[in-house]
This record gives C-alpha cells, sequence and structure tokens, in this order.
C-alpha cells in the first residue's frame, strides 16, 4: 500500500475540516492542534491567530496518524519536532509537497487537474455557509480580513430564495 496513508488521510481530512490554507496547515505546530478540546489554532497571514474547530473524522484521522505513523517519521529527523505533518524526513511538511501529495491522491480517485487544496477550502467555506452558518463566522475561521473575500463562497441557491421569499414576504 501506500507508505505514508495515515497522515495524508490526516492532512486531507485536516485541509477541509479547518479550510485551513497550505501554509497555515504546514506550519500548524503539534501543540496547537488540541484534540480533546477538538480544535486547532491556526497562524494565518500577517501572523494573525485564529481558533479553528475540528470535526470528529479529522480528529480521528490525526490520532490514527500520530499513533501509527508520526513516531516513526521523528525518528528520522533525531531530535523533536514541532511541526504535526512531517516528512519522510521527520521535517516540515513544506507546501509543495502537500501540493504534490493532494495531486496524487486526486488522480488517483480521478478527480479533475483543477483540482487544488484550495477547492477544499473552498468546499469548507461553500458547505458551512450551505449549512446556515453565519458569514461573520465562516469569514473568521477562514482567517479572512474583508468580509468581501468571504462573500465570494455565498452561491445563492435560487430555489431557496424563492421558497423564503414565498413564505416570509407579506406580497408574496
Amino acid at each position: 500500500g501506500e507508505p505514508h496513508w495515515r497522515r495524508d488521510r490526516a492532512l486531507l481530512e485536516l485541509l477541509y475540516a479547518t479550510g485551513c490554507r497550505v501554509s497555515e496547515v504546514s506550519g500548524l505546530k503539534q501543540r496547537d492542534t488540541h484534540l480533546d478540546e477538538r480544535f486547532c489554532l491556526c497562524r494565518g497571514k500577517g501572523d494573525k491567530e485564529r481558533v479553528v474547530p475540528l470535526g470528529g473524522r479529522a480528529i480521528a484521522a490525526i490520532n490514527d496518524y500520530l499513533e501509527h505513523e508520526r513516531t516513526e517519521l521523528v525518528k528520522a529527523a533525531g531530535s523533536e519536532p514541532p511541526w504535526l505533518m512531517l516528512s519522510v524526513r521527520g521535517k516540515r511538511l513544506r507546501r509543495e509537497r502537500i501540493w504534490e501529495i493532494f495531486k496524487k491522491h486526486a488522480r488517483r480517485i480521478g478527480a479533475p487537474e483543477s483540482v487544488s487544496p484550495h477547492t477544499l477550502r473552498h468546499s469548507f467555506a461553500t458547505h458551512m455557509l450551505a449549512g446556515g452558518a453565519d458569514l461573520r463566522l465562516v469569514q473568521e475561521m477562514l482567517g479572512h480580513a474583508n468580509i468581501a473575500t468571504t462573500q465570494i463562497y455565498t452561491h445563492v441557491d435560487p430555489t431557496r430564495l424563492k421558497a423564503v421569499h414565498k413564505q416570509f414576504h407579506p406580497r408574496a
């Protein structure tokens, strides 16, 4: 099978669960990952720190990686590295490498070539908003300085729009 599939799965779950940028996941330190409290601390642009909740699937995948694979990867480093996601040499998993890993697995499942780690960030935002999450909270989770950036993800569903109008507008 795949040599570091647990790490890769944890990585992909993390990207989708948090909507974090690749650079943020790359720089994520193990001590900033609070699995019991179900969140991680993410450092975004301008070194701004934010709290990002973690779901059950991501937590399970990360725990599996920590228990069965990370220890092995640490051995290659010689000393305990601070980062959560490690390379085969026990170093920080770099942005470029995360892209490669992502692309490899995307190809494996036959996803279109255009799919990228940013697609998961987009999916995260779209699914949160479609589920009824408040725009400001999604802005906070994505680490957008400007609400206009977050608004790109608010795709309005015309059928739902009509239904809401019909239900609530006095002249409908």
